[in-house]
């Protein structure tokens, strides 16, 4: 019997590149998103498809339950459902705020109280928790994302630890940027100006965002879906997987910067902020 993995935000970007890398790997794959619609393609390429909304606690457990029903088991979970708010923190409004956490935060716990179980009667399992670089070192106009992300941070390292008793791994991936509007921690869609959240304090930090030398930089920076979805699928497959996957060598590169002291930091931040203002 083939391994089993079921992948959340398989709609698009990361998500949808592991469930195409597990396929290639001749695992059983089942993708999910928040529409089936959106997850067709991988259908017709061999993955089976369920609607997922990590949000919705019932939905989590429904899908866990219709896989272990189908299949037997399920080898590994892949929390790559996402959502990135980009702003400054006073202007990201706590709605925003809270959605992200709902979706990057407890939407990997809903999904990891539904599958641990399964896991642990069987003592075999890996859970990967796609995180970023953002999740160990937070940046201007990343605040609520990368609170988000901390969070899963210590989740996982919690989790780890207290299921290694039942022989279940569990990984975080954490990628610097990526390349695709939809991935990166910046946003594409235009934050909105006229929103009354929006204090017109931080105007820099949107005209940092638009300036197409520091996105010329981030470009070259980031890695594809596909680097990361190939990082997933090695650690599902390690017998004995590492705790932290950095995905590139910018992502290396900039957890390198954690280890120098803050004040050194932030004078190179507000450095860019004096040449974009």
């Amino acid at each position: 019997m083939g391994k089993t993995v079921l992948i959340t935000g398989a709609a698009s970007g990361i998500g949808r590149a592991a469930a195409e890398a597990f396929l290639d790997d001749d695992w059983i794959v089942w993708a999910t998103a928040r529409e089936e619609a959106d997850v067709a393609a991988l259908a017709d390429d061999g993955c089976e498809t369920a609607e997922l909304d990590v949000t919705n606690a019932r939905e989590c457990t429904r899908v866990v339950e219709d896989v272990v029903a189908e299949e037997g088991r399920i080898d590994c979970l892949v929390n790559a459902a996402r959502s990135a708010h980009f702003g400054a923190v006073e202007d990201v409004s706590t709605a925003d705020f809270e959605a992200g956490l709902d979706v990057n935060l407890l939407g990997p716990h809903r999904m990891i109280r539904a599958v641990l179980p399964h896991m642990r009667a069987r003592e075999n399992g890996t859970i990967v928790n796609v995180s970023s670089v953002a999740g160990r070192l937070s940046m201007p106009g990343q605040g609520g994302f990368a609170a988000s992300k901390f969070g899963l941070e210590g989740l996982s390292d919690a989790l780890r630890v207290e299921a290694s008793e039942f022989d279940v791994d569990v990984v975080l991936v954490e990628p610097g940027p990526v390349r695709r509007g939809t991935d990166s921690v910046v946003e594409d869609e235009e934050n909105e100006r006229d929103d009354p959240e929006h204090t017109g304090a931080y105007d820099w930090l949107y005209r940092a965002q638009e300036d197409s030398r520091l996105a010329g930089v981030q470009d070259a920076l980031s890695v594809t879906p596909g680097a990361v979805a190939l990082t997933i699928r090695d650690a599902a497959n390690a017998s004995d997987p590492e705790p932290r996957y950095p995905v590139g060598e910018s992502a290396k590169y900039l957890l390198m910067a954690r280890h120098l002291p803050a004040r050194w930091r932030d004078a190179g931040l507000s450095l860019v902020r004096r040449l974009i203002e």
